[in-house]
């Protein structure tokens, strides 16, 4: 069931990015691994993930204690708070929810005791919705630039979340909307984290560079 879900969820990714114009190698599939069993982790790193993605710290301890090290690149995809940065820091080798300067200050306290350099996204909640975490789009450019002054931290995108709806389509203007924000910046560089499950294929299409998939790839 696994290979066979992974096996769609790929095909689906290179289709996507035929119908824009973009090589498949450009979008990197973040397996979302919350509430999954380490066994089915370990059975999608054999299949060729390489990248997971885990919501909350306290269940990504056990997860990566059960791999080695550089076995897979372990991403932290849910929101992050200050007085979990230093476990944060010794777990994830990619921060998708940096959304203040506090939490970069402190991500970068953490990262400079470990002499460790760390890449970070800026989480940006472009739909305004109260029940998501994110700087708005107006806090992102000083963020990003307070980011950028911080040796220990490597700015290396924005991330964020459209709201649930059943038709895809309907998500589209919230990636978008990340994309141009990226425009804005003057930072062509910057990596696009969007798009999950029910809405992957639009966000490829705007411009997404890591997708994060869990139900798509996990469930029957």
């Amino acid at each position: 069931m696994l290979s066979e879900n992974l096996a769609r969820v790929r095909a689906r990714i290179r289709q996507a990015c035929h119908r824009c114009g973009r090589d498949p190698a450009s979008v990197t599939l973040v397996c979302v691994t919350k509430g999954i069993a380490i066994e089915a982790i370990q059975e999608a790193v054999s299949l060729g993930v390489t990248d997971l993605g885990e919501n909350r710290v306290q269940e990504a301890k056990p997860k990566r204690a059960a791999f080695a090290a550089g076995e897979a690149r372990w991403h932290l995809i849910g929101h992050l708070q200050r007085n979990k940065a230093k476990d944060a820091i010794g777990l994830f080798g990619v921060i998708h929810s940096l959304d203040s300067v506090a939490l970069a200050e402190e991500l970068e306290r953490q990262a400079a005791k470990r002499q460790q350099i760390l890449d970070a996204l800026v989480q940006v909640n472009v739909s305004g919705e109260a029940t998501k975490f994110g700087c708005t789009p107006a806090e992102a450019p000083s963020l990003a630039q307070a980011i950028g002054r911080l040796p220990h931290l490597r700015l290396m995108g924005l991330m964020t979340m459209a709201p649930f709806v059943e038709n895809p389509e309907h998500a589209r203007p919230y990636f978008r909307r990340l994309r141009l924000l990226r425009e804005e910046l003057l930072r062509s560089s910057l990596l696009l984290s969007m798009g999950m499950s029910n809405d992957f294929e639009v966000a490829i299409e705007e411009g997404a560079d890591f997708v994060r998939i869990g139900s798509a790839i996990f469930k029957p």
